[in-house]
């Protein structure tokens, strides 16, 4: 007789035996079915056209880089022999750049106008002639709306040139 143990085993293996072999035949039999008419195709490569180098002659053209292509538009004689006065006293308003005065203020004064600007809080009276600004500006012109100015700065190629500039009245913060 058999042991309970043995008979166990061979109902498991009778088991996988009939589990194993039906299932498969029948997946295998339908993948054959539908795999009949499929075939890998992968498309040709492209015709790579060979390399053509293009000559490249320079030889004749400006070079864009050349320092001296920034110089070409000047006119001879460069600025017209302009330069600051180095030897003059330099006015207060000359250490702050153009940008951080404020105009704040018109009056008239023996019939001249002077301006009022404002500087790291303070504030400054300004009469046509004054200087402002650290490009050497000297004040041309001022009117209740704007105060003009005339600088001298340097060009790339080193000479003084005249630049204007305009200073508008500021409105009131608040309003």
């Amino acid at each position: 007789m058999m042991s309970r143990s043995s008979t166990a085993l061979l109902l498991v293996a009778i088991l996988l035996a009939a589990c194993s072999g039906g299932e498969q035949d029948e997946l295998r039999q339908w993948m054959k079915e539908e795999s009949k008419g499929f075939r890998g195709s992968v498309p040709p490569l492209p015709q790579v056209k060979p390399y053509e180098p293009v000559p490249y002659d320079a030889m004749g053209l400006i070079d864009p880089f050349r320092p001296s292509k920034m110089l070409a538009d000047q006119k001879p004689g460069g600025g017209g022999g302009l330069q600051p006065d180095l030897n003059r006293p330099r006015e207060p308003l000359e250490a702050y750049p153009l940008e951080s005065i404020k105009y704040v203020g018109a009056m008239t004064k023996s019939r001249q106008w002077h301006g009022i600007v404002q500087v790291d809080g303070a504030l400054h009276q300004v009469r046509p002639g004054n200087y402002m600004g650290q490009n050497f500006g000297v004040i041309t012109k001022i009117t209740e709306m704007e105060i003009d100015l005339r600088e001298l700065v340097q060009d790339p190629a080193g000479d003084w040139v005249e630049r204007t500039s305009t200073l508008h009245l500021q409105a009131k913060e608040g309003k």
